[in-house]
């Protein structure tokens, strides 16, 4: 098996790499509360979804 004859630089290993980094996930604001939401979940402090009540939330918590 042939191996390489020389090192990479590390210019050529930051162009490899380029595409590697993560992206930040989208945020809304939920119509309902105005708390931020992941797009298309159901918001996690009010329960809602699309201006229904999925899960009932307790007030007193």
């Amino acid at each position: 098996m042939p191996n390489p004859k020389k090192r990479h630089s590390s210019c050529k290993r930051g162009q490899r790499r380029s595409h590697d980094a993560l992206t930040a996930t989208g945020v809304s604001t939920c119509p309902q509360c105005g708390e931020p939401k992941r797009p298309h979940y159901v918001c996690p402090s009010c329960g809602t979804y699309k201006g229904r009540t999925v899960i009932k939330k307790d007030e007193a918590i």
